[in-house]
């Protein structure tokens, strides 16, 4: 069974005892009669009672099988989250008023609900053996951090878990090897080992080469690779850390996926929901504008742009002409500065309160961008910073954005590289809550112009 199936088989099994346990609460209860009004509370309220208990046995962590220890710790984090779903149940009675639902048939349902699910999961650790992908991983440094990773992962073996070798800064160490496992190679051999060896992880052990392995990794596209290192205590002393823990080593991920693919499917909808109601509010001030740039300068009033999106994936952007007609007939690819002389007088209205960005609600309801992300770029420039700015492809890992963290706090003159922290910032921390916090920003800037330099 592999471990995505153990989660499935999981879940449903614990939605089917959590029910089982409460009709059995009731049955003892009320001495093997279904009163009517008392048990109509809980069908009515049984999806809300299942989701609450679900949710709280994934609190305490009991769809993850690397945490599920022995049979007293699997006992004892069904108790935790057993007690959350009694505690969380008991306030949607209050909320919905279901007062019938008898008080005695919740203390029961908790009892075994305990013996229940606590008892499926002891007697299956034993029968089923869950197939654990492989990792393949790669030891960035030598010394005692590197000696507690190396045995920890060769104690897990089990669970997947394969040390293929282990890199230093010392040349003259290849060859030789740190508890059983080889030192295959030095830090500039870093990207070819990932590709040569099939790498899936990479551990850093080693403080002094943290910056050097990450910055190796950002220049290179190509690697897919889960990066983390042993946190230092002055990295822990200057700012929140995520961390996971490998046995009780904590580990930092400098590398990871930026959201959850649920995340991407309530912002999609979000998108498109806002996009459509957008463009119907805007419509006549679009038309006004589009009359101003008209009757301004000669040219279209729609301007038609290729950009890089999601992916590295090429589309064309729409936006309202803020530069005289064929500004780049003579000078070829160049980007805007502040003082640009090819703007026109409305073009530079309309850019300090970003309105020349409007149109792009077609791209958002297209399905090419998003209200929030880093701001699409052109092709002739992407493959230019892919070039010169270390970890530049990062920023195609999500749909890009009409606003973001980049366009409200720098402007149109502000540089690739700096424009490229921000988006990062954004990729690694999204949140709904960010995303409404850049969206209310980029509000101001439109209504006031301050913050759009």
């Amino acid at each position: 069974m592999s471990r995505k199936q153990w989660v499935i088989f999981s879940i449903i099994n614990d939605a089917v005892l959590i029910n089982v346990a409460i009709i059995v609460a009731f049955l003892l209860r009320f001495e093997g009669a279904l009163p009517r009004l008392n048990f109509q509370a809980y069908t009515s309220l049984a999806l809300f009672i299942t989701l609450a208990q679900i949710g709280a046995l994934y609190v305490y962590d009991l769809y993850n099988v690397e945490e599920a220890g022995d049979s007293w710790d699997i006992t004892s984090g069904i108790i935790k989250a057993a007690t959350l779903g009694l505690i969380l149940n008991v306030f949607l009675t209050f909320f919905f008023r279901f007062f019938s639902f008898p008080r005695p048939v919740f203390i029961l349902a908790w009892l075994l609900q305990i013996l229940f699910m606590s008892g499926w999961r002891i007697a299956a650790a034993r029968i089923f053996k869950i197939k654990w992908p492989t990792q393949r991983v790669l030891i960035v440094g030598k010394g005692e951090p590197a000696l507690e990773i190396i045995r920890e992962l060769k104690n897990r073996a089990e669970w997947g878990y394969e040390v293929v070798g282990v890199i230093c800064k010392d040349k003259n160490l290849v060859g030789s090897s740190v508890d059983g496992a080889g030192v295959i190679g030095t830090l500039d051999d870093l990207i070819p080992l990932i590709h040569s060896r099939n790498i899936d992880r990479v551990i850093v052990a080693s403080p002094i080469a943290h910056r050097e392995t990450l910055e190796e990794l950002a220049h290179s596209a190509s690697t897919n690779v889960r990066l983390e290192v042993i946190p230092e205590l002055y990295e822990i002393y200057i700012g929140k850390v995520d961390h996971a823990l490998l046995s009780d080593i904590p580990l930092v991920q400098l590398t990871r996926e930026p959201a959850a693919n649920w995340v991407y499917l309530i912002k999609r909808f979000a998108d498109v929901v806002a996009a459509s109601l957008g463009l119907l509010v805007a419509s006549p001030i679009m038309l006004l504008i589009a009359a101003a740039i008209k009757l301004s300068s000669p040219g279209l009033v729609i301007y038609k742009q290729q950009r890089v999106g999601q992916g590295e994936k090429p589309f064309y952007i729409y936006k309202f002409r803020t530069m005289v007609a064929d500004a780049e007939a003579r000078t070829g690819p160049v980007l805007a500065t502040e003082k640009d002389d090819r703007i026109t007088p409305i073009g530079r209205v309309l850019r300090k309160a970003r309105i020349d960005e409007v149109p792009q609600l077609i791209n958002i309801l297209r399905g090419e961008m998003s209200f929030v992300g880093p701001r699409p770029e052109r092709p002739f420039f992407v493959e230019q910073f892919k070039k010169e700015i270390p970890g530049y492809t990062e920023r195609f890992k999500v749909k890009p954005g009409v606003t973001g963290l980049a366009q409200i706090n720098g402007g149109y003159a502000t540089n690739a590289r700096n424009k490229l922290k921000y988006d990062l910032i954004y990729i690694y921390h999204q949140s709904f809550f960010l995303d409404i916090q850049i969206v209310l920003k980029t509000i101001k800037v439109l209504l006031t112009g301050r913050g759009a330099r």
